[in-house]
């Protein structure tokens, strides 16, 4: 009896692991696997491997595109399972999640499996849950931090030796976001990885995947062969895997990269198999909407105007149904609350009708009673509040003193160490230690003005941008004793700072306004240095030029030494990126995104 037992569990056991063996490969056929593991397992009435199956069910669900099921399924195998093998089912509730466009929801699946993984030391389930936040970073377009953590993932992996099927679609996500941040030859290195697991072991969705990425990859760079040649390599995987889904899509990176080659013929063959494979029931309208845009791009390119213009046509309308399809969805959701909220006020209104009805005359009596204590209870709260507020005026505004006695202190405190520095470059007989002894002492002057900005105007929080660039700008040209030949501009709108960003990019300007009056006018030569800090869309835009010399293509003055280095360390701690220019002169701009650097 006892091996009878031992014997079913590993059927269902090896149901199983077939079952989610053939979901990267044949999502029919792994369907049809699960399914007959959970009748088993049924018949048997073993709740857990019920549950384990499940798990894998909803796995194979979701990748077939049925999301309402797949949370079902998911969701009853949660009471099913134990804790610790909590992490595989959160991870795939959190792709339904994904997939919905819900991305707060899946990132909160994310940080539970991570939880799991802690509390268990499940490394596995660590990586997991730094993949996909690095998928979800990837998706909210936050490409650093989103690299950080698939890096992060990836390192997981390799330390506990699992090239399985998660660490080969980290891969893919890690270079998605290196494309995104312009590293197209890295981007391609990880993409090749990704290839090479996925074919020595099989894994034909993240083929597919990963290929149809390589395809669009190539069309960015003009690689116009490769590119076709990886589409086809997508389109392979996903008839192997029978996902009309991936096919559609590997034909949508057929269509986009003729087209982007010229071959408008070619490319219009191409997206109409896409839209024969997605039939008129599809249900992604996004993706479907995304080929009947390349269409029309490739009719209008073959001279097919008119068909050309149905395909645009067909474009808005699909983008339409999309934003139709979700407000009358967000519309049903709040109707529905409505009337439940209406419902349950009218029986609790029911219900105070009748109770008033018996007991009218004890209420009266009862709520005069607690209306005077009411009123009397409010009125000691507003003596009590009204004493606060004063108390708590009281004490901003000697917390608004401190802070400017503190910002004073400091800024006297950086003057006493500017006048140690000046004292001691008097002593130093080496001109070169002497201007390193400089420039450092500038670096403590510009901080100072900072902080004797901070305790001088109404604002003990921010600096307005523009005056101090001008005074920061005209010491850092008296210094170099160079006012009448070197004219400072700084022509912008007043900007207000926070501190924390202020004293970065006031550091980064005074050593880029150092470096131009160093070699960008030789021979006393007269020119103009300009400072610009410009907000946009949630960036800050820094631009500092000169109408100096120029510098070659590998400058000492941006590519070793102290100045570079503390430029090139400010700017990856604000989040930052840098941009050099040698037209007429020399220009460096930089971008940060505020609330990353804030």
């Amino acid at each position: 009896m006892a091996q009878i037992h031992t014997d079913s569990l590993l059927r269902l056991r090896i149901l199983n692991d077939l079952g989610y063996y053939y979901h990267t490969r044949n999502l029919n056929k792994a369907l049809d696997l699960i399914n007959r593991g959970l009748d088993e397992a049924t018949l048997q009435d073993n709740v857990y491997w019920q549950g384990k199956l499940q798990v894998s069910q909803g796995a194979i669900l979701l990748r077939m595109e049925e999301l309402d099921l797949a949370e079902v399924v998911l969701k009853n195998a949660l009471e099913k399972i134990p804790e610790k093998e909590y992490w595989l089912l959160y991870t795939n509730l959190g792709y339904v999640y994904e997939r919905r466009g819900k991305l707060g929801d899946a990132f909160d699946y994310a940080s539970k499996t991570l939880k799991i993984g802690e509390t268990y030391n499940d490394k596995k389930a660590i990586a997991m849950a730094y993949s996909d936040m690095s998928n979800l970073f990837w998706k909210q377009r936050k490409y650093g931090v989103a690299l950080e953590y698939g890096l992060k993932s990836v390192s997981i992996f390799e330390e506990i030796g699992k090239k399985d099927l998660d660490y080969d679609f980290t891969l893919h996500v890690v270079g998605n976001n290196l494309v995104e941040l312009n590293r197209l030859e890295e981007a391609q290195r990880y993409f090749e990885k990704s290839i090479r697991i996925g074919e020595q072991y099989g894994f034909y969705n993240n083929l597919s995947d990963s290929y149809i990425a390589l395809s669009d990859l190539n069309t960015q760079k003009g690689n116009f062969a490769e590119a076709i040649s990886s589409g086809m390599e997508a389109l392979k995987y996903a008839e192997l895997l029978e996902n009309g889904f991936m096919i559609m899509r590997s034909y949508l990176s057929l269509g986009k990269a003729s087209n982007a080659a010229g071959n408008f013929e070619e490319a219009v063959a191409y997206l109409e198999k896409s839209i024969e494979t997605a039939t008129p029931d599809f249900g992604d309208k996004y993706y479907l909407s995304l080929v009947y845009l390349e269409l029309s791009k490739a009719l209008e390119g073959s001279k097919q105007f008119a068909k050309a213009l149905d395909a645009t046509r067909t474009y808005d309308q699909l983008r339409q149904l999309v934003f139709s399809h979700n407000a009358n969805e967000q519309i049903s959701f709040l109707q529905t609350q409505m009337e439940l909220n209406q419902k349950e006020s009218t029986i609790k209104l029911q219900e105070a009708k009748l109770a008033k009805n018996q007991v009218i005359q004890a209420f009266i009596l009862t709520l005069s009673g607690i209306l005077v204590i009411f009123l009397f209870v409010l009125y000691r709260i507003f003596l009590r509040k009204k004493k606060y507020s004063r108390l708590l005026e009281k004490k901003n505004l000697e917390k608004e003193f401190l802070l400017k006695e503190i910002h004073h202190r400091v800024k006297n405190n950086l003057e006493t160490i500017s006048s140690l520095l000046s004292l001691q470059t008097a002593q130093i007989e080496s001109r070169e230690f002497q201007t390193i002894m400089e420039e450092t002492q500038n670096r403590v002057h510009s901080m100072g003005m900072i902080h004797k900005r901070l305790y001088q105007g109404e604002n003990i929080k921010s600096i307005e941008m523009r005056d101090f660039f001008e005074s920061l700008g005209n010491y850092t040209i008296d210094t170099f004793d160079a006012s009448e030949r070197i004219r400072f501009l700084s022509d912008m709108k007043p900007l207000e700072l926070d501190v924390d960003l202020a004293i970065p990019i006031g550091l980064i300007v005074n050593e880029l306004i150092s470096n131009s009056l160093k070699y960008a006018f030789p021979n006393n030569c007269c020119g103009e240095i300009e400072v610009k800090l410009l907000e946009k869309d949630d960036h800050l835009h820094l631009i500092v030029s000169d109408n100096g010399i120029g510098i070659s293509e590998n400058p000492q003055v941006l590519g070793s030494g102290f100045g570079s280095q503390l430029i090139q360390l400010l700017t990856r701690q604000l989040d930052g990126k840098m941009t050099l220019l040698r037209q007429k002169g020399t220009e460096v701009i930089f971008e940060f995104q505020i609330n990353k650097a804030a």
